[in-house]
């Protein structure tokens, strides 16, 4: 059974409950954000984004078995006041913004379900609108219809702006040139992303560090090295703020002056476990606190392997510090797989329990690493510099842009890709050749072809 990297001893479930709605004015509105002491579901109330479908955990599917509900998990707290939060992360203004973010509070809609009425209705506000008659045209059940038409009546979408403003949140919808781009390749991306702090150009080239909360002195030892070296060549480290391996993580890339992202499986304006409350205010002024879930979110139980694709999600590859065989860290390295990504892993001891998951993944093919220049070798990046002046030297034609749109993360033959743009086979070799030499695509040998 593959749990969440951070969740309760006990293994989680995958319904993912509906955050607490509160259209209610927000004058007076205390520093304890809105939502910590609402009456909240029980996991038992909890739901996949699109109520168990096929696509629920945004395509990532086959995990809702192994992960029973539990009792309520120890309270998250917050750890910031107005006062103290920094600038609010600045996006270009767009009118559609609170319709995203109000769909986004509402049970039953997740990321597939909201492609589906944004295709359908042009935009989110439109969709807010829309009668329930032309939402049953949608194909909603009954019952899912009438959850919809309550809950829109029980959401305001400007007091949901008004409530993120007060907490300094930001909230990045799908179409913002903001949102990470490396999220946005892997499979039903989160339509908003909740940021608390900033992120930056630099965040592309990210790492995630991952692994147990039960680390040994080694695993400590080996992910302060890694976070601390990698942040010091320009690498932001991503990881999930647990107890543990997270922690270390966050905390060496902040020694070491770097950036780093914390992902959450609450609202950013709350931290779990509790004592990293100091650790998520630094991580705030250096880097990022996000989530895909609403402000007053509490940690609920299925928050967590959803939270884990995001990790995976935003980073180049992720890396196995140190995790048993029963580690959720390992469900991380799963999603990383299904998008794409590499999955490396730290060996340990062949007589240590807590190294036993990264030794399996090194058997199934996971890199062994065993420093950061393992992983920058890997990935190519002591060639970043070379590539990124060849991009503001050279930008895209029209022939590299449209082979880089249709290079997905899967491998491409150059045959199909001939056929597919119609385009002569010197002219496709000719611009996967300058791709490559940008870092924008990589030869997999065979002829084959991956956007990096």
């Amino acid at each position: 059974m593959v749990r969440g990297h951070d969740e309760p001893d006990n293994a989680l479930s995958m319904a993912r409950a509906n955050e607490p709605s509160d259209a209610a004015s927000l004058a007076g509105l205390p520093d304890q954000p809105i939502g910590i002491t609402a009456d909240r579901p029980s996991p038992g109330d909890g739901r996949t984004r699109d109520e168990a479908s096929p696509d629920a955990l945004s395509g990532d599917a086959a995990t809702a078995e192994k992960s029973p509900s539990i009792a309520d998990p120890p309270p998250a707290i917050p750890y910031l006041t107005s006062e103290q939060t920094p600038d609010l992360m600045r996006v270009i203004p767009n009118d559609d913004r609170p319709y995203w973010v109000a769909w986004n509070r509402v049970r039953g809609i997740g990321p597939v379900r909201f492609k589906r009425l944004l295709d359908h209705f042009g935009d989110a506000a439109s969709a807010w609108v829309a009668s329930p008659t032309e939402l049953r045209g949608m194909g909603f059940d009954a019952r899912t219809l009438e959850d919809i038409v309550r809950q829109r009546q029980q959401i305001d979408p400007r007091t949901e702006m008004r409530r993120l403003d007060h907490l300094a949140v930001a909230a990045l919808i799908l179409s913002d040139e903001e949102y990470p781009q490396l999220l946005r390749e892997i499979t039903a991306p989160p339509p908003v992303l909740y940021v608390r702090g900033i992120l930056a150009p630099q965040d592309a080239r990210a790492i995630a560090i991952v692994g147990t909360r039960g680390m040994t002195t080694y695993g400590r030892q080996v992910t302060e090295r890694l976070s601390r070296d990698l942040a010091t060549q320009g690498m932001t480290i991503i990881s999930g703020l647990a107890r543990g391996i997270d922690g270390v993580a966050h905390a060496a890339a902040l020694a070491a002056g770097g950036r780093t992202i914390a992902v959450l499986g609450c609202g950013v304006d709350l931290v779990y476990p509790p004592e990293h409350a100091q650790l998520a205010a630094r991580i705030v002024r250096q880097g990022a606190i996000v989530s895909d879930y609403g402000v007053g979110m509490p940690p609920e139980a299925g928050n967590f392997p959803a939270r884990n694709r995001i990790i995976s999600g935003l980073a180049l590859a992720t890396v196995i510090a140190e995790a048993p065989r029963e580690s959720g860290a390992l469900l991380t390295a799963d999603f990383a797989i299904d998008q794409g990504r590499d999955v490396m892993a730290v060996p340990g001891s062949i007589f240590s329990k807590a190294s036993a998951g990264c030794h399996n993944r090194i058997q199934e093919g996971a890199l062994l690493v065993q420093s950061a220049e393992d992983i920058i070798n890997a990935l190519n990046m002591h060639l970043l510099p070379e590539q990124m002046d060849m991009r503001e030297l050279m930008p895209l034609d029209p022939a590299e842009q449209r082979l880089l749109e249709m290079l997905a993360l899967d491998a491409r033959h150059i045959d199909d890709l001939c056929r597919d743009s119609s385009l002569p086979i010197a002219t496709v070799s000719s611009a996967l050749a300058m791709l490559e030499l940008k870092g924008l695509a990589r030869n997999l040998g065979g002829m084959l072809y991956a956007r990096v």
